[in-house]
């Protein structure tokens, strides 16, 4: 009786330590973080939900794993207690296999080096020359306020051709983007969050152009179904 006690507890005890697996595992490391608690999220039914997390205390270096369908955006979210929320969260392309993600304490979002899938690496080439459109924005903004300042007409006329100038190009670039990358759930993706209220003809364009196994993904369906809302409103 002890002996088949004894094996139950040993059974009982190796199924409490054994190690969620799935197909997508995320290895990393933040530099500088002594204690805190890692989150692996993602968006499910218009919430974000954990579906995995790591505490931290004294060894940076972390493993998660999850189980997905098709490449989905998910989210590393460090929470240190100080208050902030939100600029401690990056975005990134989860697909089967290994990704890698490093990055630092004190710069969690800046200092960010993600290495994934083609996804992934598609969504940080979009994420790089998007950075420089937004730093452009933030200059005329500026240049904005002070002229403001100074009731320089001039100087916010031209501004304001410079911003019309700048979003015209920003869209070019991510249709174009796109339509370039159509075989990847990425396209619908950026479409989708970076320029959803882009004349319904390119978003059209970008939807006609996407392979059937990418029309058919999560972002696929949300773009179709998203143009054919619009096209509904506007017809009433």
């Amino acid at each position: 009786m002890k002996k088949n006690l004894l094996t139950l507890f040993t059974i009982l005890v190796c199924i409490g330590c054994t190690t969620k697996q799935g197909n997508v595992t995320i290895t990393g490391n933040i530099d500088g973080l002594k204690k805190g608690t890692i989150y692996l999220q993602k968006i499910q039914d218009s919430i974000l939900v954990s579906i995995d997390s790591v505490i931290v205390d004294g060894n940076a270096e972390f493993v998660m794993h999850t189980t997905i369908e098709e490449p989905e955006i998910h989210y590393l979210y460090l929470e240190k207690k100080d208050g902030k929320q939100f600029n401690d969260r990056v975005s990134f392309f989860a697909e089967p296999g290994e990704i890698t993600i490093h990055t630092t304490v004190r710069h969690f979002e800046e200092d960010v080096k993600i290495v994934g899938g083609k996804n992934e690496m598609k969504f940080q080439e979009f994420k790089k020359i998007n950075t420089r459109f937004s730093q452009r924005n933030l200059r005329i903004l500026k240049e904005d306020f002070e002229a403001s300042k100074q009731n320089d007409e001039e100087t916010l006329i031209n501004n304001d051709k410079a911003y019309k100038k700048m979003l015209t190009q920003k869209y070019l670039y991510t249709i174009n983007f796109a339509i370039n990358n159509k075989d990847l759930e990425v396209a619908p993706y950026i479409t989708m969050h970076e320029v959803f209220d882009a004349n319904i003809k390119y978003l059209d364009t970008v939807a006609n152009s996407l392979t059937t196994s990418v029309r058919k993904s999560l972002y696929g369906q949300q773009l179709i179904n998203y143009i054919q809302s619009r096209k509904t409103k506007e017809a009433q």
